[in-house]
């Protein structure tokens, strides 16, 4: 499995590329395996404000419903409506056109606080199976 080097990581397999200020946020590769064939996604509205780690959308899947953490403290600029209509975006393109919210970074010194490809990469190949 291949993760962008583009992107920063959380551990709780959320991804973040930072364009400009702007965060666009979504879940991982990984994350989208885990959870199966993805059918709704509850996204926040554009002004929504989140801290670090505060769940922002809800994924419901085959197999279950999961929260989504903001890896960054900020505000929300805009949603992806095309996950609405196409929740499996998030299966088929998670780093392109299944990303959930473009947020507006309050603090850019939390992003030191993600990992990068290679830390996320072994993080993913290190956790245990369920």
């Amino acid at each position: 499995m291949k993760f962008p080097s583009d992107c920063l990581y959380t551990k709780e397999h959320e991804w973040v590329r930072v364009q400009e200020g702007v965060a666009i946020i979504g879940i991982t590769e990984h994350a989208q395996q885990e959870l199966g064939d993805v059918v709704f996604v509850e996204l926040p509205k554009v002004g929504d404000t989140f801290d670090t780690h505060e769940p922002f959308a809800n994924v419901e899947s085959v197999k279950a419903v999961s929260e989504v953490f903001c890896p960054l403290a900020g505000e929300v600029l805009e949603v992806n409506a095309a996950l609405s209509e196409s929740p499996q975006l998030a299966n088929e393109d998670p780093y392109g056109g299944g990303w959930f919210i473009k947020l507006k970074i309050t603090d850019s010194g939390q992003l030191k606080n993600l990992l990068n490809h290679e830390e996320y990469a072994k993080f993913v190949a290190e956790e245990p199976a369920e």
